[in-house]
C-alpha cells in the first residue's frame, strides 16, 4: 500500500455522478463531464498534487485511470469514514458542491493515512466480477427454491424448475470460467495453491476469498482480522466492560469461511483441535466458530506473505 510522504499543496475533491463530476479545490467549484476527453483536458490544466473521490459503483473508473495517467495521486475514500468526517465538521446540508468541498478538506486533513489508489491487476478484476456474479446467482437460486417450496405454488412448479435449471447451468459455466482463470494466471494460481493447502478450503472457496480479500499477505495479523470483519472490538467505559462484538470490515469473508469453520466444528480440518479447546474452555459454539475463522484468515495472511504452503 502506497501513501503520500509530504503534505499536498492542493487537493481536489471529486464528487462523481453518472454524467458529471463536480470538482472543488477548497475554494473554486467546477463541473465537468464524466468523459475521458473532458477529464483529461481538466487534469492537464490543474495544479493539484492530490485528489480524493468516492466509490460510485464504477462511474469513478475513468477518473481514476486518467489521474493515474496524469501522475496525480488519488485516494478512493471509505464512504463511512467520509460521512463521519462531514458530521464532525457540523455539516448538515448535502449537494454535489458541498460533497466535493468536503472531499477536498478530508484529503488535506487526513492525507498522511490515506492509501493511494493503484490500478488493479486485470485478472484480479475479472475474478472479482465472476465471484460477484456467482454470489448473485446463488442468492437468486435460493430465492427460487424457497418460492418453489412455498404452499400454493404447485401450478408454478414448472416455471420454478426451469428457472433453477437455467441458474444451475450459469453457475456451472461461471465455476468453469473461475477455475480456468485461476489456473492460467500465475499469480492467482500461486495464491490459490497456498489457500487450498489449508484443509477444508477448495478451489471455489479459495477463489472467493482471493477476490474478496486481495490484500492478503500485505497486512499484519490485526489488520487482516479487522479487514475481514472478524476482529472483536472492545466496548468499555470506566469500570464497565461491555460485550466485544465483531463489526466493520468485509462481512462477505465470514460467509466464505463459515463452511470451512464448520469442518472444524465437526472434528475435521486443520483447526479442529483449536475449536475443541475453545469449547472446553467454556466458549459458546458461535464464538468458537468466529475464533476459528479469525485464526484461518490470520494464518492464510501469514502463509501468503511468507510464500509458505504449510505451517512448520
Amino acid at each position: 500500500m502506497a501513501f503520500l510522504h509530504h503534505p499536498p499543496r492542493h487537493c481536489f475533491g471529486f464528487d462523481i455522478s453518472k454524467d458529471t463530476i463536480t470538482v472543488c479545490d477548497g475554494a473554486t467549484t467546477t463541473i465537468i463531464a464524466n468523459q475521458q476527453a473532458s477529464i483529461r483536458r481538466f487534469l492537464r490544466q490543474c495544479n493539484a498534487d492530490f485528489a480524493v473521490c468516492e466509490p460510485t459503483g464504477g462511474y469513478e473508473t475513468i477518473l481514476l485511470k486518467e489521474c493515474l495517467r496524469a501522475g496525480l495521486c488519488v485516494h478512493r475514500v471509505d464512504t463511512i469514514k467520509l460521512k463521519a468526517f462531514i458530521r464532525s465538521r457540523g455539516r448538515l446540508g448535502k449537494s454535489d458542491a458541498i460533497d466535493a468541498r468536503e472531499l477536498s478538506a478530508y484529503g488535506l486533513e487526513r492525507w498522511a493515512c490515506l492509501t493511494l489508489w493503484q490500478a488493479p491487476d486485470p485478472c484480479q478484476t475479472r475474478l472479482k466480477a465472476f465471484i460477484r456474479r456467482r454470489a448473485d446467482l446463488v442468492a437468486i437460486r435460493v430465492a427460487e427454491r424457497n418460492r418453489a417450496g412455498a404452499p400454493g405454488n404447485r401450478e408454478l412448479a414448472v416455471t420454478f424448475k426451469a428457472m433453477i435449471a437455467v441458474i444451475d447451468r450459469q453457475i456451472k459455466n461461471l465455476d468453469q470460467a473461475i477455475e480456468t482463470l485461476m489456473h492460467t494466471d500465475e499469480a492467482l494460481r500461486h495464491r490459490a495453491d497456498v489457500v487450498t493447502a489449508m484443509k477444508g478450503i477448495g478451489i471455489t472457496t479459495a477463489a472467493a476469498l482471493i477476490a474478496t480479500l486481495p490484500e492478503l499477505g500485505q497486512m499484519h495479523r490485526r489488520q487482516a482480522a479487522a479487514l475481514a470483519g472478524l476482529a472483536p472490538h472492545p466496548k468499555e467505559s470506566g469500570k464497565t466492560l461491555g460485550y466485544r462484538r465483531m463489526r466493520g470490515g468485509r462481512p462477505e469473508v465470514r460467509t466464505i469461511l463459515f463452511m470451512p469453520a464448520m469442518q472444524a466444528a465437526q472434528g475435521r480440518g486443520e483447526f479442529a483441535s483449536f475449536y475443541k479447546r475453545l469449547l472446553a474452555a467454556g466458549k459458546k459454539p458461535i464464538l468458537a466458530l468466529a475464533a476459528v475463522m479469525r485464526k484461518m484468515i490470520v494464518t492464510l495472511n501469514a502463509r501468503i506473505r511468507d510464500n509458505c504452503l504449510q505451517q512448520s
